[in-house]
């Protein structure tokens, strides 16, 4: 499914987690290629200090090896220089035409949840490819994908994430789990709920039960509440969760909205997050602005 994968390290475990879950997402015959961010040239102690940026350059080649040889892969190495790490990992999958980028969560979050440090995440933020938050803790217990959950609701986006999903479970002989959720209104946690909404919200995901049981290959059930809270709860029961990014922003670019924002602090499982397609990008764009001029600008 993936054939260029590139994986940030900087000598801690949660980059060797994203090593461990880059392995299982990376097609047989695929380039694997480790990434390690350092300041370099760009840092002004070292602009003035020229011998300091080539004792950080050896630095970083040997924490890429020793990272390698920990983690037992084949994998090339490469050293960037950017001002920050998301950012240099964002620069370096466009540079090299990967389709996916793999990082390990915050080292302060739970374990077993993925979650992301502020900075690595605004940069990921329009990234050129898909891109997979390995959990905290995923390198101490690898396991075969063998449960492959989607978040669907029948938008493009969610299209997108069940193709994906299909792709990734004929590669590892996974089974398919969609959930739809029927979003509840804040007022009706206020108790306020009238019995007429009450009775729609039921018809809703009688609807969407019905959806969801008509996709071939696949397990699919509805559940009524809040996107983000819900899709974290499923993402106990399978072993990644496949979600598609917002559509809005240049073709082929990762932008995230509000619900892939919480699942990347709360999800309970490894979390891929795909770019929308190019076809519903251009419709999208041209919708926007009227005139198409919109592609023209990014």
């Amino acid at each position: 499914m993936f054939k260029r994968v590139l994986v940030g390290v900087d000598g801690r475990s949660n980059g060797r987690d994203a090593v461990a879950l880059a392995t299982r997402l990376i097609e047989s015959g695929g380039t694997l290629t480790l990434a390690h961010v350092h300041s370099g040239e760009v840092g002004p102690l070292h602009a003035r200090t020229p011998s300091l940026a080539a004792q950080e350059r050896e630095a970083s080649q040997l924490l890429l090896e020793q990272e390698r040889a920990a983690s037992d892969v084949e994998a090339r190495l490469v050293s960037v220089v950017a001002a920050s790490p998301g950012r240099g990992l964002h620069q370096q999958a466009e540079a090299e035409g990967a389709d996916l980028l793999v990082v390990g969560s915050c080292c302060h979050g739970v374990f077993g949840r993925a979650m992301l440090g502020n900075d690595t995440r605004g940069a990921l933020n329009g990234a050129p490819c898909a891109v997979a938050i390995a959990p905290r803790g995923y390198a101490q217990s690898p396991h075969t994908i063998g449960r492959i959950g989607v978040a669907y609701n029948g938008s493009e986006e969610s299209k997108t994430a069940l193709a994906a999903s299909r792709e990734l479970a004929a590669q590892t002989s996974a089974t398919v789990h969609a959930l739809e959720v029927v979003s509840v209104s804040s007022y009706a946690f206020a108790g306020l709920m009238a019995a007429s909404i009450g009775d729609s919200l039921e018809m809703m995901l009688e609807e969407a039960n019905t959806r969801m049981k008509e996709l071939p290959e696949v397990k699919g059930r509805a559940v009524c509440g809040l996107a983000g809270e819900e899709l974290a709860a499923f993402g106990e029961e399978v072993d990644i969760l496949v979600i598609g990014s917002r559509s809005y922003g240049p073709v082929r670019r990762l932008v995230l909205g509000s619900t892939s924002d919480y699942l990347e602090r709360h999800a309970r499982c490894a979390l891929l997050v795909l770019p929308r397609a190019a076809q519903h990008a251009e419709i999208s764009a041209t919708e926007l602005s009227g005139t198409g001029e919109w592609l023209q600008h990014q």
